[in-house]
């Protein structure tokens, strides 16, 4: 008698962590340097301290979670499960926002460094090529395999390196050895907590995705161990890395003070490595900002796949794959024409508008954790407060002051974004009369139904 094919547990703690590395893409620490330490006044090594400070706060939400209900669908399915369907459904909608608006601001700051290397092209145009041809790409089916992230973050990881080790250098040149030690990187007479707390709010752009690898628990050995374990050491390690680079990067042009916020980083490396060394970082961030932006599109599709497939949306549009290029052509597109509205944004006011999912996001996932502390000592199981209680409680109050941080059109765009999910979810439930579709992540078979590649840099 033949069974159902089924995953496999092959995966361990090493693994997890290097995909959830590759999945955060290390680099893009440097993509928002400009912006954070502009909005900080020099002090972009303590906004991405605050965000490391909130991450793990959250990140031990995560895997209390993840040990809880090991299955795929992250935020979504542990706000389903403990709070209600109805919130659940909301909290998903927040993450879509995350999908669909995740590509646009990847080939934004794509778009600005191309424009800092090649000033006589509009930036207009380099955005239009990022989205066509990504979307291209994503109708014909072209996969990227996981071994491909893997040679990419490597990549990364050099040029990363190769730059701190440049900064050391220019700044042990200038001032000596005594120079790599400095406060002014954290704290100096023109930052203040509020501009940090700010800049903690779009530094938090930077940890994207460190939660993904909750989709592979059920392809992990002993899930309920090692899953939780992944989500701290990526968080850790992520924040240390983006800290050192902030720290280090902050120390060879002290201030928030730029030509071009966006493109910041490329002046810095063309100063402390030359024009050569400037070309590698640019060809390195565009290559890993075009890779990222592609398993993003493929994502956010298959995301809006399967709601239409489970009737969220409707059916007829969002839940058919092209016979043809057997890719959800209709979704792709959609999210290809979302990506135009870069031309008309700047990276701060994106960044955060994508940290709005996010931070409602990681917020509901520390509640939820109190929810279920409450039920299991209702149901008579003694849990430890300190883990379940003490911890989401202080991750809860951490990013949802980090929300209250973001942008003001951020916030006001991600509440209007709120209000039509409230739409949707009275359509769907008959004026929340019935319990709202339950989406399905299906790993293997969406992948195979819409042909996609692994998706990348999206926050649950």
């Amino acid at each position: 008698m033949s069974t159902q094919p089924h995953l496999t547990r092959s995966l361990g703690l090493t693994s997890l962590v290097l995909f959830g590395l590759a999945y955060m893409t290390p680099l893009i620490v440097l993509g928002i340097f400009g912006v954070v330490a502009e909005v900080t006044g020099g002090a972009s090594a303590s906004a991405y301290l605050l965000a490391l400070v909130a991450m793990l706060f959250t990140a031990s939400s995560y895997g209390r979670m993840a040990a809880a209900y090991p299955v795929a669908g992250s935020a979504y399915t542990y706000v389903r499960r403990t709070i209600d369907s109805r919130v659940g459904f909301l909290v998903g909608w927040a993450v879509l926002l995350d999908y669909l608006f995740l590509p646009m601001v990847i080939w934004l700051i794509g778009g600005a460094y191309l424009q800092a290397e090649f000033p006589a092209v509009p930036g207009w145009v380099w955005i239009v090529a990022f989205v066509l041809i990504t979307t291209v790409l994503n109708i014909l089916g072209i996969k990227v395999a996981d071994r491909t992230n893997y040679i990419m973050m490597t990549f990364q990881v050099l040029v990363i390196v190769v730059f701190v080790a440049l900064s050391i250098g220019s700044v042990v040149s200038q001032h000596g050895a005594g120079g790599l030690l400095s406060a002014h990187p954290f704290i100096n007479s023109t930052s203040s907590f509020a501009m940090v707390s700010a800049g903690a709010a779009i530094a938090a752009y930077s940890f994207l995705g460190f939660d993904a690898v909750t989709t592979f628990t059920e392809e992990t050995k002993n899930p309920t161990r090692t899953v939780p374990r992944a989500i701290m050491l990526i968080a850790l390690i992520g924040g240390g890395i983006f800290i050192l680079v902030s720290y280090t990067t902050q120390l060879v042009h002290p201030g928030g003070q730029f030509t071009d916020a966006s493109s910041a980083a490329f002046e810095i490396a063309v100063t402390i490595g030359g024009n050569v060394f400037g070309a590698i970082f640019i060809a390195g961030l565009v290559i890993a900002q075009f890779a990222s932006g592609l398993a993003a599109q493929a994502s956010a599709s298959r995301l809006l796949y399967a709601m239409g497939r489970d009737g969220a949306l409707p059916r007829r549009l969002f839940g058919e794959v092209s016979r043809r290029f057997r890719s959800p052509v209709f979704n792709i597109v959609i999210i290809g024409i979302v990506g135009l509205v870069a031309m008309f944004m700047d990276v701060a006011t994106s960044t955060s508008f994508i940290n709005f999912g996010a931070f409602t996001a990681f917020t509901m996932v520390n509640v939820s954790v109190i929810v279920y502390y409450a039920k299991e000592r209702r149901r008579g199981h003694r849990l430890n407060p300190i883990v379940y209680l003490v911890i989401p409680a202080i991750g809860a109050v951490i990013t949802g002051y980090l929300l209250t941080k973001l942008d003001v059109n951020a916030i006001v765009l991600g509440l209007s974004w709120l209000v039509v999910g409230i739409i949707v979810l009275a359509v769907v439930t008959k004026g929340f009369r019935q319990l709202p579709p339950e989406l399905t992540y299906e790993q293997e078979d969406a992948a195979t139904s819409v042909g996609e590649a692994s998706p990348a840099r999206v926050a649950d």
